[in-house]
């Protein structure tokens, strides 16, 4: 029996022929999986655009949910991995049903951090996905343009394609990170940075801790704080208020950390 995320990627792929032909093995094996194989994970994200936290929450889970690792990463990483993983996934693209469902799980304490997931949860648990997409739309598309434009370029210099992407590219060749997927984004799109910081505090990249530092100070720390804190403020805003109260409330914490760590 399949489990939800490979049914997923099947259908956005067209069926189990067209995703068998377009990551190159036979159809009979991927008729044979009941999940997506640990190695086969990224390749069908980058096909299908189905997030690999949809793909295999036993990996690549949401925040406090249980998630394998690498012995050289610890579990503070691997926390921090999982909510920079979050936030991009729910800035890349409108959540479905069965994303809002596991993040209505989320769990919180009483720290800021805490709360927010709280809050969070709470929102996903009362929305629709079609309300939210919409809401999606309306706040990052939109009609000519949306709301909140989420990229570097336009917080930075208030114009897009400027010199902030170009060195968000410079740095991502610099890292051996290729552009992978149909997505035409702009690589400083906001949802893109923060899934290259899950992917470096993960430890997927060969990267230490001092790469991770200068990737948030030169990309996300001078206007992500500020782009969460206009989300959080948005009168289109309904779900993603709380997601824009996560993401700030994070990214003033990993400023702190990457301070105190200098």
């Amino acid at each position: 029996m399949r489990d939800a995320g490979l049914e997923q990627a099947i259908k956005a792929a067209g069926g189990v022929a067209s995703l068998a032909r377009a990551i190159g093995i036979a159809q009979p094996s991927v008729s044979a999986w009941s999940r997506i194989p640990a190695e086969r994970v990224l390749a069908v994200e980058a096909l299908t655009r189905v997030h690999r936290f949809v793909l295999r929450p036993d990996l690549y889970g949401l925040p406090g949910e249980q998630v394998s690792s690498k012995s050289e990463v610890d579990e503070i990483d691997q926390l921090r991995a999982a909510e920079y993983g979050l936030l991009s996934l729910l800035l890349g693209k409108a959540p479905d049903a069965d994303t809002l469902s596991r993040v209505a799980a989320l769990k919180g304490d009483a720290s800021d951090l805490g709360m927010a997931h709280i809050e969070l949860a709470s929102a996903a648990a009362a929305a629709d996905d079609r309300a939210v997409s919409k809401e999606f739309f309306d706040l990052f598309i939109g009609l000519g343009r949306g709301d909140l434009l989420p990229y570097a370029s336009y917080y930075l210099t208030g114009f897009l394609h400027e010199r902030p992407l170009a060195r968000v590219r410079e740095d991502l060749d610099g890292l051996g990170i290729e552009r992978a997927g149909s997505s035409r984004e702009p690589e400083d799109h906001i949802a893109i940075l923060l899934e290259v910081m899950a992917g470096l505090a993960r430890g997927d990249f060969e990267a230490d801790f001092s790469e991770q530092a200068r990737f948030f100070e030169r990309h996300l720390r001078p206007w992500a704080t500020r782009m969460f804190a206009d989300l959080e403020m948005s009168r289109s805003a309904n779900f993603y208020r709380a997601v824009g109260r996560v993401g700030r409330v994070f990214m003033e914490l990993e400023s702190e950390a990457f301070t105190l760590s200098e």
